[in-house]
């Protein structure tokens, strides 16, 4: 997704815990001849992520455009799920886009003008037993979205969600090299496969883009048919 938006044109700054796959990253991109600020930062902490956005104006010229994409993801059953386990996944999954969405209002409202683009999930609308902690925050990423859709259009600022399916990252791909397992979940997605990684930054394009200039509170499923079946 960040190297689709610079690749459009986008000053990109990259913010996430992990610094070493921020600047490889920022790597491919200023290869591409595009510009990447690297940011470190825990989304679950606001000081932080309130941070990231002054940076990302002072630095970049300005905020057009946010993309709320960290999640943590656990296949656990609900009966032996931990108030621990809820916290840590509600903290990063539906805290860090409330964090993010929050940090940059008063920038994107006093434009008058931004894009904010929140990653919900396919499982925020189709139950797969084992990921309902998961599920449930990526459910109220879809409500959050929008809600906040309505309230911001008044400031000519539309936000909107995209629900990817089965996409192999690097947080599933164990489980994605396992046989049975990859049948077991492919096999609900009409086309029969997981999701290409290129696939989504086309969508995050658009939604960044006076394209989508007259859609806001949308969930736009990215997904195979997976919630369509």
């Amino acid at each position: 997704m960040a190297r689709a938006l610079a690749e459009a044109g986008a000053r990109v700054a990259l913010a996430g815990r992990s610094k070493p796959d921020l600047e490889m990253t920022a790597r491919q991109i200023e290869g591409g001849g595009g510009q990447a600020l690297v940011v470190p930062t825990d989304v679950t902490r606001y000081a932080e992520v309130e941070a990231l956005m002054e940076c990302a104006v002072r630095e970049l010229g300005g905020l057009d455009v946010v993309v709320n994409n960290a999640g943590i993801a656990g296949v656990t059953p609900f009966a032996e799920a931990t108030p621990e386990d809820w916290r840590a996944i509600l903290d990063v999954n539906l805290t860090g886009v409330f964090n993010g969405c929050r940090a940059a209002a008063p920038h994107l409202i006093a434009r008058g003008a931004g894009k904010v683009v929140n990653l919900a999930s396919v499982l925020g609308a189709v139950g797969l037993p084992g990921y309902t902690l998961y599920a449930a925050t990526k459910g109220g990423v879809m409500a959050l979205t929008r809600t906040l859709g309505v309230e911001w259009a008044r400031h000519n600022v539309q936000v909107n969600a995209i629900a990817p399916g089965w996409f192999v990252t690097d947080m599933n791909e164990r489980a994605f090299g396992d046989p049975r397992i990859n049948e077991r979940l492919t096999r609900d997605i009409p086309m029969r496969r997981t999701g290409r990684l290129e696939e989504i930054g086309p969508l995050v394009v658009f939604l960044a883009s006076s394209g989508s200039d007259f859609m806001t509170g949308q969930t736009v499923f990215l997904d195979g048919g997976h919630s369509a079946a």
